[in-house]
Parts: structure tokens; C-alpha cells; sequence
């Protein structure tokens, strides 16, 4: 790859997108720093918005300042709008529809890969760069790219990248794919960097709190008198009324009641508001059927294909079949059943340590 070319790099205050920055720069790269700004700022409102505000306005800072100690240009640009509308509505619809959405699989798709790669191009940059522990394969043959693991596997970010198009992984550079997040630390504290030692953020970034019942019923004000009271059914039986369907996930254990031995939620009907729960035996599923397909390495396939398989982003790859569906859609079917598959959570089948391909999930049976 040519050297001396201009890129963007979306800089979110942390210490992997500052070393991000650093990499390019020793790699010979004309670097800008783009911090994107998703909220609105707080009035008189809640105290947990006003402390949320107040992390999001000092990553910014913080990315301001590591800018300019490494002398590069930076920018904040605001994204509210759209994040608001392709992420944040995203997320509330799913969780209303009886689903549990991964929204920073839309967010890489629809903001950072959508919108700030166009701001990129708008600068003359010729890449987009983040701090993400992946990497980048582009195989000539069949003209197409696609996503690898990063080298630190227990950091491994390519999951979360499934969903990004052609055409913008072919503008797209992983700094850190050969690095570990020690690697990283060290990088930073050698050149001083504020970001060096700042804790990591697991937490989706619009809920710090991880409070999802809060804000959806922030969001939707009468949301829980809407939904509250409907039935619990075990065993075919209804025992119990439960706070209403959005407020529950497949594998959940709380506010489903007391019934001798461990129950959790294994199926969400959000027409009907009911939530069946059973012991842990009901949660494991050999297969799966998913939507939205993104093929990385290949156009798609009409035959089976081997590989392994992840349905969440904590979870281990592991042995299955690829199946394309007439209808886009693909099928999964593992060689050992999965526990827990969640319906609008993502799919991503690898070969090696590539990925093929990934999609919504639509739902988990038994091959």
C-alpha cells in the first residue's frame, strides 16, 4: 500500500484510537483526527444524563488534546441527528418489537463507516482509520475485502465489523491488527499520552449505566403502563405477570419470580406481551435462521459451507454449517447446540480467521 496518503481517523477519546494515530503517523500517513459528537447537551435534565454528558464532553476533550500533542489537525463533527435516528431509534425499535439489538453493529455500518467516512472523503482523505482490535484482507481474485481478527484475540473487535460494506472496508485501515492492547499501553505511556492509563469502556455509549429498562422508559414515558402485566407461561401454564416484554431478554433470570429451580427467559412473544420461561436445558439450539446478510470474502455461495460460528460478541467461535437461504437469508447449524441464541442480536461466520459473512438473527430452532 502506498504511503504518504492522507487518512481520517476517528478519534473517541480512548487509548486505542490515540495509538491508532501514532502507528500511521511512524507509518508515513498525513493524519486528521475526527471525534464524532452523538448528544445533545444537557438542560436541567436527570443527573445520570448530566454525568453522561459530562464523560461524553471530556472524551472529546481528551481527544482534542492528544491531537495536539501529536500534531495533527482535529475536528469534532456532530452526528446527534443521525446518530439519533439510525442507532438510538434502532435500538428502541428492536427492544419494542421483543428483540435485543447490537447497536454498535449499526453504528459501524450506518455512522462511523457511513457518514464519517464521507466526512473523510470531504477532506481529501484517501482512508479511514480506527482504533479497533482488526484487521484488513483484500484477496485479488475475487476483487473483495474482508474483515480478520485482530492478533489479540481476547480483544478481537471483528464481530462488531460484519455489517460494514465493500466499498468502505476498501478505504478502511486497522492500525492495531497486529497489536495487543499491553502493545498499546506501552505505546502510550511511552509518549506520555493523557489517554495512556484511562479505564475501557464496555458499556453501550448512549446507556453508561447499562440501565436499558431506564432509558426505554425515559424514552417512551408510558411505555410501562402499556406493557406491564403480562404473562409468564411455564410449562404451557401461565404463572406469574411480569413488567412488560421490553423490559426482558433471552436467558434473563431477574423479575421472572421464584419456581423451585432456576428459570430464565427462553421466548419473547411481543404481539401477545407474554414472556415463557424454562430451566437451562431450553436455552441451547443447534441452529439458526438470519437476515440483513453481509458477504466479506465471498459474493455468497449455493452450497454448504464449514466454518464456526459466534451469536454474540462474548461468545467463542465454534464448529457449524453455512446454509444460504432462498429468500437472502442464511442458516446456521452448529455441530454442538449454542445457549442462549437471541433474536436481533448478530451472526458472524469466519473460516479461519476471516469472516465470510454475518447477519440479524431472526431465530434459533433445533436442526
Amino acid at each position: 500500500m502506498s504511503k504518504n496518503k492522507k487518512v481520517v481517523v476517528g478519534m473517541s477519546g480512548g487509548v486505542d484510537s490515540s495509538v491508532a494515530v501514532v502507528m500511521l503517523l511512524e507509518q508515513g500517513y498525513d493524519v486528521i483526527g475526527l471525534t464524532m459528537k452523538t448528544f445533545e447537551e444537557a438542560s436541567s435534565a436527570e443527573n445520570i444524563r448530566n454525568e453522561t454528558n459530562y464523560h461524553r464532553l471530556k472524551a472529546i476533550e481528551d481527544a482534542q488534546l492528544v491531537a495536539s500533542k501529536l500534531g495533527i489537525p482535529h475536528y469534532v463533527i456532530d452526528l446527534h441527528d443521525d446518530f439519533e435516528r439510525c442507532v438510538v431509534q434502532y435500538f428502541v425499535d428492536e427492544y419494542l418489537h421483543g428483540r435485543t439489538p447490537n447497536p454498535c453493529v449499526v453504528c459501524n455500518r450506518t455512522i462511523k463507516w457511513g457518514v464519517m467516512l464521507q466526512k473523510a472523503q470531504e477532506l481529501g482523505a484517501s482512508y479511514f482509520a480506527t482504533g479497533h482490535y482488526a484487521g484488513i484482507r483484500y484477496h485479488p481474485e475475487q476483487k473483495r475485502y474482508t474483515v480478520v481478527r485482530g492478533k489479540h484475540a481476547e480483544k478481537d473487535q471483528s464481530y462488531a465489523l460484519w455489517w460494514v460494506e465493500q466499498k468502505a472496508l476498501a478505504r478502511t485501515l486497522f492500525p492495531l491488527a497486529e497489536l495487543t492492547k499491553p502493545d498499546v499501553r506501552q505505546i502510550a505511556q511511552r509518549l506520555e499520552l493523557r489517554t495512556a492509563h484511562k479505564e475501557e469502556s464496555f458499556e453501550i455509549c448512549f446507556i453508561p449505566d447499562s440501565q436499558y429498562d431506564r432509558f426505554l422508559k425515559e424514552r417512551i414515558p408510558t411505555l410501562e403502563s402499556q406493557v406491564s402485566g403480562g404473562d409468564i407461561v411455564l410449562d404451557g401454564r401461565v404463572v406469574g405477570k411480569h413488567r412488560g416484554y421490553p423490559f426482558y431478554t433471552i436467558g434473563q433470570r431477574r423479575d421472572i419470580g421464584s419456581y423451585g429451580e432456576k428459570m430464565y427467559v427462553t421466548k419473547i412473544d411481543s404481539e401477545q406481551n407474554v414472556i415463557t420461561i424454562g430451566n437451562d436445558e431450553l436455552l441451547y439450539h443447534s441452529a439458526l435462521l438470519a437476515h440483513s446478510v453481509n458477504w466479506m470474502s465471498i459474493e455468497g455461495t449455493t452450497e454448504p459451507l464449514r466454518g464456526f460460528a459466534k451469536v454474540r460478541y462474548k461468545d467463542d467461535a465454534t464448529p457449524a454449517m453455512l446454509y444460504s437461504n432462498s429468500d437472502g437469508g442464511i442458516k446456521v447449524v452448529f455441530d454442538s447446540p449454542k445457549r442462549a441464541i437471541t433474536p436481533g442480536q448478530s451472526v458472524v461466520f469466519y473460516q479461519n480467521d476471516e469472516i465470510i459473512c454475518g447477519g440479524i438473527i431472526d431465530s434459533a430452532m433445533d436442526a
